[in-house]
């Protein structure tokens, strides 16, 4: 009898292991059938999905003040929200009740964390199998080296994102509070999770349309609890993770080394000179003390990199300032962060190899690793990519509000929405109907990588048989001679 029982659940067992199997089956005919062969391909097809979503919330009359937003306008908020870009052509306090905010920042936040790492996460934590499919999509999505480091990888992602989102609205509750009573709670979760995911969104147009954190130039307290929530934000996950074990191991990978010497590079780098080139100007810096021009100077600079913010009016700036900006708008943040551009370390390929071909060198040569060729072509690919994008549609937008638009504006905004940044001089509120979908692309290849986009629509089932890690490489002993750009 007993012997029965034991065959019979061996039987069940056998059958439900074969209707997962069956499952797994259906889903990948039903990903092929719809041309979904790679992960890149599906993690593309995933925030397209967003965006349609967040499009049809943000269309809906609760989700706006007055009346309601029309579809264009609509697809334009929820693309900037998901790619965490933050350029609007609708200011967000003046245009959304709480509801279209609260839709805004649900964007932000799956577009920041992606959604396949947040549905992974949810499916780990409700203790579901996950396939060999699965576990690669969820590795490339999260910048993992390798299958079985994936689940460990998602966890951290995610267990960070909530600490550092934790600490930001904690610390910005004590300034928001006591100025804006119980919405003030509200205020500082938009804003740490918009920092933190270096979106640029804000709740401050109650000062003014499109003010941005300008009325808060004299406040250093809210400023660096905002410096810090973009810098947390920007490293990258794996960053963190290696300065948090640095105390056991007492050494960082080469990535990590990179990234946090040419981030601190451009931090302090980009902070010197618009301090300097825009120290007497009276409409930005000039009518500020010196500690409150060094304070700009810092936020303005690290906010440029990919998040958004910023604290003087920037369509007031002189042309040397803006077309820095646009510059470290372009750069952007590091790679496996939740900030966009071609990422710190591409451009540190970049510039380290010419100057180990200025020093007659053969190959490029890091910090005594020599970097592999593959490594410098997918550089030059990413640079002249993304070149194309920002200047292609900065040669688009300007011809077409040529009678209100400078050449260094067009060039600034296009950085903007490539570097997925946010940062405006007023150039997006003017764009027609096809500037807006086309700034729409530029946002989306800028968040998900031109190399990544450029995969996404020429790879092949063939592909399946290759890993494809875009952002990061890991930084094991095995390893520590290679960087991803």
């Amino acid at each position: 009898m007993q012997s029965g029982c034991v065959l019979r659940r061996e039987d069940a067992m056998e059958k439900m292991k074969n209707i997962r199997k069956k499952l797994r089956h259906q889903r990948s005919v039903r990903r092929r059938k719809l041309g979904l062969s790679t992960p890149t391909q599906i993690i593309c097809v995933s925030f397209i999905i967003v965006i349609a979503l967040g499009t049809l919330l943000l269309t809906l009359p609760i989700s706006s003040r007055h009346g309601r937003l029309d579809v264009l306008n609509a697809m334009f908020t929820a693309t900037s929200a998901t790619c965490v870009t933050g350029l609007v052509v609708r200011d967000t306090w003046t245009q959304f009740t709480w509801f279209g905010q609260a839709v805004v920042l649900l964007l932000i936040q799956v577009g920041g964390l992606g959604l396949v790492t947040l549905t992974s996460f949810f499916a780990l934590a409700m203790r579901r199998r996950m396939g060999f499919r699965d576990l690669r999509l969820l590795g490339e999505s999260v910048s993992a080296d390798g299958y079985d480091q994936a689940k460990n990888v998602l966890k951290i992602v995610v267990g960070l994102a909530a600490m550092f989102e934790g600490i930001g609205i904690l610390l910005l509750m004590f300034a928001f509070v006591p100025q804006f009573g119980p919405e003030g709670v509200w205020i500082s979760v938009f804003t740490a999770i918009s920092a933190f995911c270096n979106a640029g969104f804000d709740l401050f147009g109650r000062f003014g349309a499109y003010s941005s954190l300008v009325p808060y130039v004299n406040n250093y307290y809210v400023q660096a609890v905002i410096i810090f929530m973009i810098i947390s934000g920007g490293l990258g996950f794996m960053v963190w993770v290696e300065l948090c074990q640095w105390y056991q191991k007492r050494r960082l990978s080469l990535h990590a080394k990179v990234v946090l010497s040419f981030s601190l590079i451009l931090w302090l780098g980009g902070a010197l000179g618009l301090g300097l080139m825009e120290w007497n100007n009276p409409a930005t810096l000039g009518g500020l003390s010196v500690p409150g021009k060094v304070m700009a100077s810092l936020f303005q600079s690290v906010s440029t990199r990919t998040a958004g913010m910023n604290t003087v009016d920037l369509a007031s700036c002189g042309t040397l300032s803006k077309l820095l900006m646009s510059v470290l708008q372009f750069i952007g943040a590091a790679p496996g962060s939740t900030g966009g551009g071609v990422k710190v370390t591409t451009f540190a390929v970049i510039i380290l190899t010419i100057r180990s071909v200025a020093q007659g060198r053969d190959d490029c040569v890091i910090a005594d690793h020599h970097i592999e060729s593959k490594t410098v072509y997918r550089a030059l690919t990413i640079i002249v990519l993304g070149a194309a994008a920002a200047i292609g549609s900065a040669i688009v937008v300007y011809y077409n509000t040529s009678d209100a638009v400078s050449v260094v504006d067009a060039i600034f905004e296009s950085c903007s929405a490539f570097g997925t940044v946010g940062l405006s001089v007023g150039v997006t509120s003017q764009l027609n109907n096809g500037a807006k979908i086309l700034y729409m692309l530029v946002m989306f290849m800028g968040r998900v990588g031109p190399v990544a986009f450029a995969m996404s629509l020429t790879a092949k089932p063939d592909d399946n048989k290759r890993k494809i890690c875009l952002l990061y490489t890991s930084p094991s002993p095995e390893t520590r001679g290679n960087l991803v750009c």
